[in-house]
C-alpha cells in the first residue's frame, strides 16, 4: 500500500471513499481536496464493461472538451506546399517535412501532438519506433492523419483529447485544471462521457459504464454516480 503524506491524508477526509457522488459534488470535492502548490490537473478514470482483448470491443476516439484542458498543446504538422502554409496559418507551432523528420531522428521532441497529411505518412512511418513509443504517432482514428490540417490544428488547440482503452478496460483522460470552475469541469466531464457512450461497441454486452472516478494530480479520488450519464 502506498504511503501518503499528512496533506493528502487530511484532504482524503473530505471525501468518503465508499460514497458515490453526483458529478457536480464530486468535482467540487476534488477541487477542495487539491492541496499541491501548482495548478493540478483534474483527471477522470472510467471503467468500461468491455473486453479489451477483443478487437470488436475496442474503445478509442477523440473529443473536443468545451473548455479545453488548461494546457497549451504544441502541435507539429508534417506537410508540404499549400498544406504546410495552411497549418502555419491555423496556428501550428512547427511545420515541415523531411527537415522535421531529421530533427526527431536526432532526438528532438519539443511538441505534444503530431499531425500529418496522408502523403507524408510513408516518410513519417519511418519514425514509428520513436513516435510510437511516446504515443505521438499520427493516427487516422485520432484525426491526426488528414489533409484538413487547419481543422486538425484548430481542434487540438481548442482542447481536443484522445481517449483509448487500456488493458484493464479503463479510460484515463484529463478534463481540466483545479483552477477551472466547477461548471467548466462538469461540462468537460459530460462531454467526455457522452463521447464514450457514443463510442460503445456493438459487441459490448451488459453494463457499459461500470465506474467513474475523478481526482486531481496529487489528491484523492471521488466516485461518480454512473447513472447520471445513462
Amino acid at each position: 500500500m502506498a504511503k501518503h503524506g499528512k496533506k493528502y491524508l487530511e484532504a482524503a477526509k473530505l471525501i468518503d471513499s465508499e460514497a458515490v457522488y453526483e458529478p457536480s459534488e464530486a468535482v467540487g470535492l476534488v477541487k477542495k481536496a487539491a492541496t499541491a502548490k501548482f495548478d493540478e490537473t483534474v483527471e477522470v478514470a472510467v471503467r468500461l464493461g468491455v473486453d479489451p482483448r477483443k478487437q470488436d470491443q475496442a474503445v478509442r476516439g477523440v473529443v473536443v472538451l468545451p473548455h479545453g484542458t488548461g494546457k497549451t498543446q504544441r502541435v507539429l504538422v508534417f506537410a508540404k506546399g499549400d498544406k504546410a502554409k495552411e497549418a502555419e496559418a491555423a496556428g501550428a507551432d512547427f511545420v515541415g517535412d523531411q527537415d522535421m523528420i531529421n530533427k526527431i531522428q536526432q532526438g528532438w521532441f519539443e511538441f505534444d501532438v503530431c499531425v500529418a497529411t496522408p502523403d507524408m505518412m510513408s516518410e513519417v512511418g519511418k519514425l514509428g519506433r520513436l513516435l510510437g513509443g511516446k504515443g505521438l504517432m499520427p493516427n487516422p482514428k485520432a484525426g491526426t492523419v488528414t489533409f484538413d490540417v487547419a481543422k486538425a490544428v484548430q481542434e487540438i488547440k481548442a482542447g481536443k483529447i484522445e481517449y483509448r482503452l487500456d488493458r484493464a478496460a479503463q479510460i484515463h483522460a484529463p478534463i481540466g485544471k483545479v483552477s477551472f470552475t466547477e461548471e467548466q469541469l462538469n461540462e468537460n466531464l459530460k462531454a467526455l462521457i457522452d463521447a464514450l457512450n457514443r463510442a460503445k461497441p456493438a459487441a459490448a454486452k451488459g453494463v457499459y459504464l461500470k465506474g467513474i472516478a475523478v481526482s486531481s494530480t496529487m489528491g484523492p479520488s471521488a466516485r461518480v454516480n454512473t447513472a447520471t450519464f445513462k
